[in-house]
């Protein structure tokens, strides 16, 4: 379990589960209750509630005295079963995935002012205090991406370093009473400069996934902008795409799928 992650134990569960459940980690069945609870330590109604929401949602079924297997996809498209969204869906989910999986290394975290394009991305005034942070997050294989963020200070100023080590920024502006609303985001190709390409242990030049997002909160206030550097080698994001209409339908929506590490 992540205690720095504001969910409820039972969704931190499930969230892991329904992962695994994706990457096809139980073919031969769910772990018991019992297993269960050891591995995430856990108490049992913790763990019943996280299956009966794998249950609910027809990723699994559960056979009382002979245990719980995965249903194939086949099978749940034949139920007529529609899955139903976690609590946390598409961003934010994603991110709490990526806390899950990795550490964080802060590089630097201080309070400056907002230069003329970090000003107009945020609706700031010119030269507004905000607050910078560069992280680097880490996987068990080696450093992943080189993320740089800035957030009005007046958001940030009840945390820095510290907290920047243990949390993502988001849950962090979420816990500060921010709410967070929706985020524009684009994904390009960006080669690594020689300061990045150290911190992601990468030749100079390698071409790197580069992730440009801009949060706002329920009332359309820009709350943080992002610039993401990502190793293509060991990330790799993913979307859902469902069409929208009749057979001849040419319009796609897409649902945001939880990082997928390598």
């Amino acid at each position: 379990m992540a205690p720095a992650v504001p969910l409820p134990k039972y969704h931190q569960v499930y969230l892991v589960l329904r992962e695994q459940l994706a990457q096809g980690r139980f073919g031969a069945g769910v772990p018991a209750e019992m297993r269960l609870m050891q591995q995430f330590g856990v108490a049992r109604g913790t763990v019943r509630k996280a299956l009966e929401r794998l249950a609910a949602e027809g990723l699994i079924e559960r056979h009382p005295g002979r245990g719980t297997v995965p249903r194939t996809a086949q099978a749940v498209a034949a139920s007529g079963v529609a899955p139903r969204p976690g609590q946390l869906a598409g961003l934010l989910e994603n991110i709490v995935h990526m806390s899950l999986q990795t550490r964080v290394n802060v590089l630097s975290c201080t309070t400056t002012t907002a230069s003329a394009l970090v000003a107009r991305r945020l609706a700031l005034t010119a030269r507004a205090p905000v607050q910078k942070a560069v992280r680097v997050r880490i996987m068990q294989e080696g450093p992943v991406s080189h993320i740089t963020t800035w957030v009005p200070f007046e958001l940030a100023k009840g945390f820095g370093r510290r907290e920047l080590a243990r949390e993502p920024i988001l849950l962090l502006l979420e816990q500060a009473g921010v709410r967070i609303g929706r985020a524009t985001q684009s994904i390009s190709a960006r080669p690594a400069v020689d300061a990045v390409a150290r911190a992601l242990a990468v030749p100079a030049g390698t071409a790197l996934l580069a992730v440009e997002r801009l949060v706002y909160d329920t009332d359309e206030r820009p709350v943080q902008w992002l610039q993401g550097l990502y190793r293509p080698d060991r990330y790799q994001y993913r979307m859902q795409l469902s069409r929208v209409g009749g057979i001849a339908a040419k319009v796609w929506v897409s649902t945001e799928l939880p990082a997928q590490f390598h």
